[in-house]
């Protein structure tokens, strides 16, 4: 027996019934001979870690955008506190931990350089409009490994792009609208407490909301500290979720009400607020200039990615709308800026 099928049978000897076994998976796009010491979850999260997409993370806006202060939140630093949280809860609730990291460090592969700003731009320029989780399955499927993409297995990716929520539930109640496995909904519950707890705790920081400006209901049903709510929110989702033994994972109705409010008073003060909206001016200016740039000079593309980097795909060749699209979502903040800059701005004379 190997050491990856003495874990299968780890597995199958203490997860819950209702868990997601690695030796049970639907397999992949393209099969692949089995390893000896990983699980084929293992493998998928070890793929996205090594991953070019996976490093660019490091640099992209979360909320605010370049922001100059080392305490912010990026993307990168965003997706390890949401695998964090989901592999407290997956543990707790007995369920695969390995997929369920894998997920959470894959989720938001496809996400745009400066944040949702970004996200809301490309989806209105593209022609097919643009999802940051439809783009993170398109990275994992086709973009990455000089578009050969890293054939993970089903279960992540049906985890990866049933993991957005934007303004909807938290746990939807219709059955395609959710993940088909219990670790892909964790990730997604696990999303929304990781993002509104480090989003207020950020927009605090940079001076754009006050501690006393949340609401006192969201505080008295949540707490008044960072980890706090992270603890009240985590505890109640695995408390509810084991008293239906995980026919279904819920919150409480107070905790989730609390959520919810938490989130609207972000949309408001924060994600929608006047300063925010400055900013989001400035990005829809730098990647509608630089989205238009490309489209005319769709060659240039080629010439300003790496060697390494260039997609194999015939059709997003044949398809410039498209193309670009990858090249601008692929981008990190500062490399749009300072693309923008080599394209729009004046450069300075060099004396000799």
């Amino acid at each position: 027996m190997t050491i990856r099928e003495q874990t299968e049978e780890i597995e199958r000897k203490t997860l819950h019934p209702k868990a997601c076994l690695s030796a049970n998976s639907k397999g992949r796009m393209k099969p692949e001979k089995e390893g000896e010491i990983r699980t084929c979850f293992q493998r998928d999260r070890d793929r996205i870690i090594h991953s070019k997409a996976f490093r660019r993370l490091k640099h992209k806006t979360q909320v605010f955008l370049a922001p100059k202060g080392d305490h912010y939140r990026t993307r990168l630093t965003h997706v390890l506190e949401v695998s964090q949280i989901a592999r407290t809860i997956s543990r707790a609730l007995r369920l695969n931990e390995d997929l369920t990291e894998a997920i959470a460090l894959g989720h938001d592969l496809g996400h745009t350089p400066f944040g949702h700003a970004g996200e809301a731009i490309l989806r209105e320029i593209h022609p097919e409009g643009f999802d940051h989780y439809k783009q993170s399955l398109r990275v994992v499927d086709f973009l990455e490994q000089n578009g050969k993409g890293l054939n993970l297995t089903y279960e992540v990716r049906n985890g990866i792009v049933k993991h957005s929520k934007g303004k909807g539930m938290i746990i939807p109640e219709t059955k395609a609208d959710r993940a088909e496995t219990l670790e892909g909904q964790v990730v997604r519950v696990s999303d929304i407490i990781a993002y509104v707890n480090h989003d207020l705790d950020d927009a605090i920081r940079a001076g754009v909301i006050k501690r006393t400006d949340i609401p006192k209901k969201i505080v008295n049903i949540l707490g008044d500290t960072h980890s706090g709510r992270i603890d009240k929110m985590v505890k109640d989702f695995i408390y509810q979720s084991l008293e239906t033994d995980l026919e279904k994972l819920s919150m409480s109705s107070e905790v989730s009400s609390a959520t919810y409010m938490l989130r609207d008073f972000l949309y408001e003060r924060v994600y929608e607020s006047d300063t925010t909206k400055v900013e989001f001016r400035k990005a829809k200016k730098i990647l509608g200039d630089l989205y238009e740039y490309y489209l005319e000079h769709i060659e240039e593309v080629f010439k300003d990615i790496p060697a390494e980097k260039k997609l194999n795909s015939a059709a997003s060749r044949n398809d410039k709308h498209r193309m670009v699209c990858d090249f601008v979502a692929g981008m990190t903040d500062r490399f749009a800026m300072m693309t923008y800059e080599r394209l729009f701005l004046p450069q300075q004379w060099t004396v000799v």
